[in-house]
């Protein structure tokens, strides 16, 4: 089997509040179409789980290791499985970018497994294990052109709009996500209210894209710009800031 995982952009990202550890968000996502990896799964004899690709992590850390270790505890048949089968990813969204990648591969990856190993989880039972390895999993999960996500990236509504023929730059800098939230905390922290939540969820992605620059559209862009100062150079007009970055991302019209 050979499947497409998507990369996404967020046309906006908000903060809304503080759970736990966690940031509560609000956003678009939206799966752009000409970037993609590829994940194939294809028969091998293996001693064990066999993961091959080119990372930016030791296998037991990526996402595709993680979520092959919660579905093997939901069936034995996932364990028997990869005995026989190995996992090749080829890789062509950046890492470290803003674009989802490994959260993509790793639904992808559930997704797939759910099929060939015939364990028969619904989407909303795949997203409910999903969101455990990473916010933007669920998005993933449920491969939706466009959605609102919000919770800590658990709750993702379809969103109905027009397929968007997006375009995305990434700079040679790779964006730390956790060291950016702790500078929004520390010097940048706002939270949306009720009624600008209720708007920005409503429109769709090119109206608020037509209200919004590229500073209001991310409430972490100032946070990465003050980490990583390089950003500045990238700024161009009717180009936004996807995720913790460092990826652009334009509309094509």
């Amino acid at each position: 089997m050979i499947k497409k995982s998507y990369a996404k952009v967020n046309i906006f990202l908000k903060i809304a509040g503080r759970r736990e550890n966690y940031h509560e968000l609000v956003s678009r996502f939206v799966r752009v179409h000409s970037l993609y990896d590829l994940i194939k799964i294809e028969k091998k004899v293996c001693d064990e789980f066999t993961l091959v690709g080119n990372f930016g992590c030791e296998t037991k850390k990526n996402t595709i290791y993680k979520a092959y270790m919660i579905l093997k505890e939901e069936s034995p048949k996932v364990e028997e499985y990869f005995k026989k089968n190995c996992v090749i990813v080829e890789k062509h969204i950046p890492e470290f970018a803003g674009l989802g990648g490994g959260s993509s591969n790793c639904a992808t990856f559930m997704i797939m497994v759910n099929e060939l190993c015939n364990l028969n989880l619904s989407k909303d039972e795949l997203a409910k294990l999903a969101i455990t390895i990473g916010a933007d999993v669920p998005f993933f999960i449920y491969e939706y052109n466009s959605a609102n996500v919000t919770g800590i990236g658990e709750i993702v509504e379809k969103y109905e709009e027009e397929v968007l023929d997006i375009e995305t730059i990434t700079p040679q800098i790779k964006c730390n996500t956790g060291e950016i939230f702790k500078v929004f905390r520390n010097k940048f922290y706002k939270e949306i209210d009720k009624e600008d939540k209720k708007k920005l969820l409503s429109l769709n992605s090119k109206q608020i894209l037509n209200i919004l620059d590229i500073n209001r559209a991310n409430d972490l862009y100032e946070a990465a710009k003050d980490v990583y100062k390089d950003l500045n150079k990238y700024e161009k007009q009717n180009w936004y800031f996807s995720g913790s970055g460092s990826s652009f991302f334009k509309v094509k019209k």
